[in-house]
């Protein structure tokens, strides 16, 4: 029968996304692993690939068309034999039950693509029932050639749709998952588990526009990205109980220190920034602070190993949170080439997920703005991020005579679920005295 190619979710946050293009057109051929469509998700412009082999019967949604939910039938494919008269009318995407908890740390996250998402009740009600089996022509050729039998397979492809990797993984006599035969009993769980947080109401739509009707207003509409931000971060400050430590470093022997390496590595085209030193300063406290590098899972806490050290990049409508893994084993040059490189590729949003996910700890820097000093939202997991201001000319007192001094003044916002005062002062200590001793970071 025909079968459907769902919008999948591309990134863990993505809940809509912009057809931005389509590299296949009605009546052609594809297979597993052709790239069919480019999709605009809320972070990144990415390819689309086909999971099944078929023919294309009907493109259902124009390219370039935005706010297509994940799930929409966006196309049909044929098998063989089937005729573009066979396809019925397209079903509405279904909203995903509410009795349904999302992933506390990454929600909108759809799995596999071009799987059912988690929790969307219509993959539910449209999966495999009693002896039928859905499986591609492709996928049931490989089944008979290795002896499988089709009904003891779980598929990944739409509605349970059994395609061509999951019987070349399979292995003869396999039972389906029992993840799969549990899912039932998870449905039928009791209600008393913990709902999502509801955001509390604000003003509603209507009320705005009715209190600026006599203005002269112009109506600016919310991208992916800046939907996504407003409620991510509109979820951090209302589930994240955060707390804010404070400190001040001087930066005179950073600043000599990075001229002379600047000088040096000159004939090499590298130029490295006061940012650079702020990533491994972080990373190498992350070490010597094990216990606060870490970050929030639900209901636990994850200790990570290596120092993995998010940095915001802001591009325009929005930002991005690259993120420098094993940033404490890299040497200073190494970090400045790769976030030259990281934050060039947020620019023009062609960093892919795995690039911009994960880490336990982020830095915003706003001191390029002239901002002396702020507050950052934490951006879950996330144990806790570093707001980095501006370094400027400020009277200190040494050794009871009053000197100047280039002093940047530093807040560690911090989720006390995972990190509690003590332990954050410890790591802004740490943070505090590598930047005050910076040749201690080539060591």
């Amino acid at each position: 029968m025909p079968t459907e190619i769902l919008m999948p979710a591309l990134s863990p946050t993505m809940e809509e996304g912009t057809l931005a293009k389509w590299l296949v057109k009605e009546g052609d051929t594809v297979k597993s692993g052709d790239v069919i469509a480019e999709i605009e998700t809320d972070k990144a412009t990415m390819e689309f690939e086909a999971v099944d082999e078929g023919r294309i019967g009907k493109i259902l949604i124009a390219e370039g068309t935005s706010a297509v939910k994940v799930n929409t039938a966006i196309a049909v494919l044929l098998e063989e034999g089937e005729e573009a008269g066979d396809i019925g009318a397209p079903k509405p995407a279904s909203a995903p039950k509410a009795d349904v908890e999302p992933e506390p740390a990454e929600k909108g996250y759809g799995g596999p693509i071009g799987a059912p998402v988690a929790g969307d009740a219509k993959a539910a009600d449209d999966a495999p029932k009693g002896d039928r089996v859905f499986a591609s022509p492709l996928a049931r050729r490989i089944a008979k050639d290795k002896g499988l039998d089709l009904s003891q397979i779980q598929g990944s492809g739409p509605r349970g749709r059994i395609v061509k990797a999951d019987v070349e993984n399979a292995q003869p006599g396999a039972a389906k998952p029992a993840a799969a035969a549990a899912q039932p009993e998870a449905k039928a769980a009791p209600a008393t588990a913990a709902a999502p947080a509801q955001a509390p109401k604000g003003l509603s739509t209507e009320a705005v526009l009715k209190m600026y009707a006599d203005r002269e207003t112009e109506e600016v509409a919310l991208d992916g990205m800046r939907r996504t931000i407003a409620a991510r971060l509109s979820e951090a400050k209302q589930t994240i109980p955060h707390f804010y430590l404070r400190r001040s470093a001087k930066l005179d022997a950073l600043m000599e220190f990075r001229a002379t390496l600047n000088k040096q590595l000159e004939g090499r085209g590298i130029k490295l920034s006061v940012n650079d030193f702020i990533i491994k300063a972080s990373a190498l406290a992350l070490q010597q602070v094990p216990d606060a590098n870490a970050v929030w899972a639900g209901d636990r806490i994850l200790k990570l190993k290596p120092s993995d050290v998010a940095v915001a990049v802001a591009i325009e409508g929005g930002l991005f949170t690259p993120v420098l893994k094993d940033a404490h084993q890299k040497t200073l040059s190494a970090l400045s080439a790769q976030m030259k490189d990281l934050a060039g590729r947020a620019k023009s949003k062609k960093l892919a997920p795995h690039e911009y996910q994960g880490g336990s700890f982020a830095i915003s820097n706003l001191g390029m703005f002239g901002i002396e000093n702020f507050d950052a939202v934490i951006n879950p997991p996330h144990g806790a991020i570093l707001a980095v201001g501006a370094g400027i000319p400020t009277p200190v007192v040494e050794k009871g005579e009053v000197v100047v001094r280039n002093v940047m003044s530093m807040t560690l916002s911090v989720d006390h679920r995972v990190i509690d005062g003590a332990l954050g002062a410890q790591l802004l200590e740490a943070i505090v005295a590598h930047l005050e001793n910076p040749m201690g970071m080539l060591a």
